[in-house]
């Protein structure tokens, strides 16, 4: 398959032609210079690294009736807010179920990989990598220990099992155990990560002070202490719908403008389908709203590059010949590829070279 139009990934975005042989990208050059082959099926569009989503929690995706409207703390603070009551009435195989139907949507979406904070101790990584596995969209499992005070066979095991550790908020934390569990993440090569300044501002030494590999939200976090975040060498994951719930949004054009990598998530389950398609004309258009617009380019990089950087495969978000990229094509006009990535592509779009579902045939 030839596809003729242009190109987003990691190098930036330029307008050029991608041949594709069995899935499989083998020759990338500029407009109008590709050869001709008989019988080669010919697509226009842009080409585009498969998206990955930088933050979910979907352990509660087994909720099927509209959340409160309440606060952030009642919805979502251990141990007693709504989503842990949800976790603890919902049996083991029910939440499997519903984690597997969230990544198939995931899979259907063209959602290659997710981030996701799971509660529940090692029990409920366990459950997280039953619901993946064999699945086709990666699952970095950022697990969370039950004990209290810290037990350190606990998160020993919970290290060996997951890819690290995603914390509730640095606030819910001793100080000294939020060094523990840091420490202990470095030690073992895992992942770090929390929330910070969602529901209200934190100070940054609070949340920087182990070094994240990530953090969640900053909805309410000032300038000053974003530059203190870049200049931590940290990732941003941002979740504009789920925020929105609670009159929160996420300081996207300031994130743009210092400079801050950046990733979009769909966060919790039972509140928002875990779609970046829909995450991304969101961010879209409420920065629109709110005064504050982020350039389309900006949210593109965060949904198909800056994930793949964080997981440490850039080469997923690179598409040229010999790369592991598995890229997608959106049947979208491409004279300004990242607006139309950003505001009208939908699932219906994709085209996945190599596969019966290119031809718009089921899988």
């Amino acid at each position: 398959m030839l596809v003729e139009g242009a190109i987003v990934d990691l190098e930036g975005i330029r307008p050029g032609y991608v041949r594709f042989a069995a899935g499989v990208v083998v020759e990338v050059g500029q407009i109008g210079t590709a050869s001709r082959n008989p019988g080669e099926r010919r697509v226009r569009g842009i080409v585009v690294p498969p998206p990955a989503n930088g933050h979910t929690h979907l352990g509660d995706a087994a909720a099927t009736v509209e959340p409160p409207a309440t606060t952030v703390a009642e919805m979502v603070r251990p141990p007693d807010g709504f989503k842990f009551r949800l976790l603890r009435d919902t049996p083991p195989r029910r939440k499997v179920a519903e984690m597997r139907r969230a990544l198939d949507r995931m899979r259907r979406e063209g959602i290659a990989a997710t981030i996701d904070f799971r509660e529940e101790g090692i029990p409920g990584v366990e459950l997280l990598r039953r619901a993946a596995a064999r699945g086709p969209v990666q699952v970095t499992i950022l697990g969370r220990p039950l004990r209290r005070p810290l037990d350190d066979t606990e998160i020993d095991e919970l290290l060996q099992a997951s890819d690290g550790i995603g914390l509730s908020a640095a606030r819910d934390e001793d100080p000294a155990d939020l060094d523990r569990i840091a420490a202990a993440c470095r030690a073992a090569g895992k992942r770090f990560a929390l929330h910070a300044s969602e529901a209200e501002r934190e100070p940054p030494e609070t949340y920087l002070r182990g070094r994240p590999d990530l953090l969640v939200h900053l909805t309410c976090a000032s300038t000053a202490d974003l530059e203190q975040v870049r200049d931590a060498h940290t990732t941003v994951a941002v979740c504009a719908r789920s925020n929105a719930l609670f009159g929160r949004r996420p300081p996207l054009a300031e994130l743009a403008r210092l400079g801050v990598p950046t990733m979009l998530g769909t966060d919790n389950a039972m509140l928002h389908a875990p779609s970046i398609w829909r995450e991304l004309e969101f961010d879209y258009v409420s920065s629109r709203l709110a005064g504050a617009p982020v350039a389309a380019e900006f949210l593109a990089r965060a949904a198909f590059v800056e994930p793949w950087k964080w997981l440490g495969r850039p080469a997923f978000a690179t598409i040229a010949p010999g790369t592991e990229a598995r890229p997608i094509v959106v049947r979208l006009p491409p004279a300004d590829p990242a607006y139309q990535l950003v505001t009208r592509a939908t699932e219906h779009l994709i085209v996945r070279p190599g596969t019966r579902e290119s031809r718009g045939e089921p899988s």
